[in-house]
């Protein structure tokens, strides 16, 4: 296989792992394991969790859940077993593409910025395919570690503040509504970063063209 398939080819696999399950079934019914655990505060914050922690993988609506378990057990609980779940989750995507797709890594694009990592944990799909490409192209683990503790504990943040706040009084709407907005923020910040990645790197061609030579 020759080096540009071969790169489209790792491109394609990091997409299809967190597309191809939400295309089969859809999104998993979260809200509905969750409400199974109702009884048992530990019980339900762990299945919360281990819900993120299985989203790298599989369509799990992790905006849903993570404004649930605050709703349910309250800001402090709700966030951190969120944040846990989400870096857990990560830290594991990583892995699988270290592992599993480190092999054609002389081929693939450039390794993902810090920034571009940090800024797109509210984005479905595309935090997934940051996730897997980062562990294939091996950037720093520390580094990667450091950015999605981040992402996360922002993201995590909101969400249960939106839960925690909302679900009490009975606010579905607003619930439902607010983590939708998180990844069209994210989607604008990705897009800035790219914006300026781009002009970035067209003065720099620029300035090395006009040097005499």
């Amino acid at each position: 296989m020759s080096g540009p398939l071969r790169t489209t080819f790792v491109i394609i696999v990091a997409l299809l792992v967190p597309i191809v399950p939400y295309v089969i079934i859809g999104e998993l019914p979260g809200e509905q394991w969750l409400s199974s655990a109702d009884d048992d505060a530990f019980a339900f914050g762990a299945t919360g969790a281990a819900l993120l922690v299985a989203d790298v993988l599989l369509p799990i609506p992790s905006s849903i859940v993570g404004t649930l378990l605050a709703g349910r057990l309250g800001f402090i609980s709700g966030f951190l077993w969120t944040w846990s779940g989400l870096c857990i989750g990560h830290i594991i995507g990583y892995g699988v593409g270290r592992t599993l797709l480190s092999g054609a890594r002389a081929h693939l694009p450039e390794t993902p910025t810090l920034l571009a990592v940090l800024v797109s944990r509210s984005l479905p799909i595309l935090a997934e395919a940051l996730t897997l490409t980062a562990g294939a192209t091996r950037m720093s683990f520390a580094g990667f570690t450091g950015a999605c503790l981040i992402g996360n504990f922002v993201y995590a943040f909101l969400l249960a503040a939106n839960g925690a706040a909302l679900i009490p009084g009975g606010l579905v709407g607003p619930v439902l509504v607010i983590p939708a907005l998180l990844p069209a923020a994210g989607l604008w910040l990705w897009w800035r970063h790219r914006t300026r990645l781009a002009t970035t790197r067209g003065n720099g061609r620029g300035q090395e063209s006009e040097r005499p030579r």
